[in-house]
């Protein structure tokens, strides 16, 4: 497989950004990737989203755009930047007499690290990011919010202008959930939606319990119960229209996107290219409705203030 999508955070592009592929591909090979430096413990920058050396660093396929981020980190065991210095610190006062300070000692926890990160294993991760220019959506392969942040940040400093708010829905999903969850009739659900066997349930106070079901049916009286008593869902496992699983959170992110049923891009048999732009059209072209289904079912995009005062965004 060269690309699916298995989590999405989503966020709506600004109506005053209109940047054009060209401009896009210029800003990112201007923060092209490039590996850490002996003394570097992290680097991020754009890469080819096909894979194929020096190829484009932004992807148009079928009117849809894919860029992919890279983070390397280089990591040195805290327990052993501890142990040298303490090693150090003994030294020093065994030969002066004197015991480094608090500063000193710092410094010196500092001075090792820079030392050991020429022979800190490089650990490399991608991030995929995908861009609907004409439904002024942009969605990031990413299960943390840590993660979003970190692709968001990057976004906005290769693309100046690039005005992101993250996808807010009228009834929050934890609200949703909740009344899927306490649903006894079918017909209560959202057309396209089912609830799976999934699900984490939590009380507002830290000190309740938490309740999580795996592989476990969820239209029980005991499941009613527990939402009744206040423990409302962070996460549940759901199914689209039989083609797509996934776990909606109570933020409106979708984890562990799995396509069903034959309809998963790796079924299609293509190779090379081919298969990535198979990927990328059957993916997004899947990802796009169950998005807008969410967000229907739960009734509707709650446009910001600042864009309902100017011209509304469309939808997906």
């Amino acid at each position: 497989r060269i690309y699916v999508f298995k989590n999405v955070m989503a966020y709506r592009i600004g109506p005053n950004w209109n940047a054009t592929v060209p401009e896009i591909e210029s800003a990112l090979a201007a923060n092209r990737f490039v590996e850490c430096s002996p003394g570097q413990d992290k680097s991020v920058g754009w890469t080819e989203p096909r894979g194929v050396a020096h190829g484009p660093l932004l992807e148009s396929v079928g009117g849809q755009w894919i860029a992919k981020l890279l983070i390397e980190t280089k990591a040195v065991p805290s327990s052993v930047v501890k142990r040298k210095a303490e090693l150090q610190a003994k030294d020093i006062e065994e030969k002066t007499g004197r015991k480094p300070g608090k500063k000193e000692q710092r410094e010196m926890r500092e001075d090792i690290l820079h030392s050991l990160l020429p022979q800190a294993f490089a650990k490399q991760g991608a991030v995929m990011v995908w861009l609907n220019p004409k439904d002024r959506l942009l969605a990031i392969d990413a299960a943390s919010t840590g993660k979003a942040d970190e692709v968001i940040t990057q976004l906005v400093r290769a693309l100046p202008g690039l005005d992101l708010n993250l996808l807010q829905t009228a009834t929050s999903p934890q609200t949703g959930m909740a009344a899927w969850l306490l649903a006894t009739d079918p017909d209560e659900l959202p057309p396209t939606l089912s609830v799976e066997k999934e699900c984490v349930l939590k009380s507002g106070a830290e000190d309740q319990p938490m309740v999580k079901y795996t592989r476990h049916v969820l239209n029980t009286d005991e499941v009613r119960k527990h939402v009744r008593d206040g423990k409302l869902p962070t996460q549940l496992g759901l199914s689209w229209d039989g083609k797509a699983s996934f776990v909606l959170t109570d933020n409106l992110q979708f984890k562990k996107i799995s396509f069903l049923d034959g309809s998963e891009p790796e079924a299609i048999g293509a190779e090379g290219d081919d298969k990535f732009d198979a990927d990328v059209v059957l993916s997004t072209g899947m990802l796009g409705p169950l998005i807008q289904d969410v967000v229907t079912a739960l009734g509707g995009e709650n446009v910001f203030a600042e864009a309902a005062s100017s011209e509304e965004g469309p939808p997906f």
